[in-house]
């Protein structure tokens, strides 16, 4: 162990010096309370062994302020006196102290202490080790339970966290945000025919596409479910969405993936939906996404390969809930859904 040795007579200094180089450790000597502050400043050590009465700054003085300055590191301290007092005793494991030796040291208690001091030095450590890796542990699983599994991007958790933080952010600064949908056309025919290993393989490099079309840290990737990613564009108009969405189409379309199921190209395609809004205190993250996916459910309706925009006008019926559309048009919901699954996929 480092040691650092705290004494103001340079005669206990020496001795006790000689006795702890003979046991195997390291000294650092400070002949006051100050100086030995200066020294735990400039160095880490294992233990301290601290003199009572010394001028400038006492032992229990000098207790108090070490153990104000560690932060989560314990240093165990041992006093050194001249006085075996009980009142002593107790008055310096009170000031902060793990033990008490009088003067003068027997080298064998003083081995003994050392010792123990020793075992309680490495269970800390320990301590302190696995204290670190259950901390990392525990960062990692935080960013697995928000990490899509496959894609490596965030998972549909993570996307409604985010969408409902960057929500409130431009409500309150009055920015434009912007939310894209994206769905891979034709998906269920190209693992139909080239198996699902390939389809994960292919979203994987759809999601790597995805990511690379974002031009900015705080552009958000997600993967919103099966098929289909989102993308949260703070501080973006609707013209800002354009662009990052056609930048998306065609770097997913750049990667020329083999697709001769797809019915509008012979290589894997995305069609795209998105909105632009600067929110106001009746705009929430399901408002959102029902526009984004309404202009999404319209550039499917186009021809696929396309992003169209929310349109107030054009999209109005197709932003409605499915309850309320599928109630509009007289048929049940599970008719509605089925049906856009048949015309869509």
């Amino acid at each position: 162990m480092k040691i650092l040795l705290v004494d103001d007579s340079r005669t206990v200094r020496a001795v006790l010096s000689r006795m702890l180089c003979g046991l195997g450790h390291a000294v650092v000597e400070a002949q006051d309370g100050s100086q030995a502050l200066e020294c735990l400043g400039r160095e880490p050590v294992d233990l301290v062994l601290l003199d009572v009465q010394m001028p400038r700054l006492d032992g229990f003085d000098a207790v108090r302020r070490i153990r104000a300055l560690q932060n989560n590191r314990w240093i165990p301290i041992i006093f050194l006196s001249g006085r075996e007092s009980d009142t002593d005793l107790e008055k310096g494991i009170l000031a902060g102290g793990d033990d008490y030796l009088v003067k003068p040291v027997s080298p064998v208690v003083l081995g003994a202490k050392i010792r123990a001091m020793q075992r309680i030095h490495d269970m800390q450590r320990q301590l302190f080790e696995l204290t670190e890796r259950l901390a990392k542990a525990n960062q990692e699983l935080a960013q697995l339970a928000r990490q899509d599994s496959l894609t490596g991007v965030a998972n549909r958790h993570h996307f409604d966290e985010r969408l409902a933080e960057e929500l409130a952010r431009a409500r309150r600064h009055r920015v434009p945000l912007g939310l894209l949908l994206c769905d891979v056309d034709d998906f269920k025919a190209y693992n139909d025919r080239y198996g699902h290993p390939a389809g994960d393989a292919c979203l994987q490099r759809i999601a790597a596409a995805l990511a690379s079309a974002c031009r900015r840290a705080t552009d958000f990737v997600a993967r919103y479910g099966g098929e289909e990613f989102a993308l949260i564009l703070p501080d973006t108009d609707a013209a800002g969405v354009a662009s990052v969405a056609e930048a998306a189409r065609a770097r997913v379309e750049a990667l020329g993936i083999p697709h001769a199921g797809s019915r509008v190209s012979t290589v894997v395609t995305v069609s795209l939906g998105g909105v632009a809004v600067v929110p106001d205190p009746s705009t929430t993250p399901a408002l959102l996404i029902r526009r984004a996916d309404a202009a999404l459910y319209r550039a499917k309706l186009e021809g696929r390969n396309r992003f169209a925009a929310w349109s107030p006008g054009r999209d109005e019926a197709i932003g409605r809930l499915p309850e309320e559309a599928a109630s509009n048009a007289g048929a049940p919901p599970e008719a509605k859904d089925a049906e856009n699954a048949k015309s869509l996929s």
